[in-house]
């Protein structure tokens, strides 16, 4: 069982950045492949971002060149860099791990509103 806590979530203006970190609380944290995902009131949840054990990312078009998914084994942490921040992407954020099984944290509201 893996648990991952989510912080750094909040209410930002459009054009503003915010910074998510995730912890794992598991000391094979290098070889879990981690994501990002989002979920709009009334939507689906979507995958934000994705990193490998080896470090190659991935991220939905909506975002490309706004947001930086990075990841420290070090400290069990994963991050996600969003700056130019749009009313768009307010939603809840999750962090997932994946490894054989999949694990999710309880989210982190983000709020982009003037």
């Amino acid at each position: 069982q893996v648990q991952l806590v989510e912080s750094g979530g909040g209410l930002v203006q459009p054009g503003g950045s915010l910074r998510l970190s995730c912890a794992a609380s598991t000391s094979s944290f290098s070889i879990y492949e981690m994501a990002w995902y989002r979920q709009a009131p009334g939507k689906s949840r979507e995958l934000v971002a994705f990193i490998t054990s080896g470090g190659s990312t991935k991220y939905v078009d909506s975002v490309k060149g706004r947001f930086t998914i990075s990841r420290d084994n070090a400290k069990n942490t994963v991050y996600l860099q969003m700056n130019s921040l749009k009313p768009e992407d307010t939603a809840v954020y999750y962090c997932n791990a994946q490894h054989v099984w999949s694990f999710w944290g309880q989210g982190t509201q983000v709020t982009v509103s003037s």
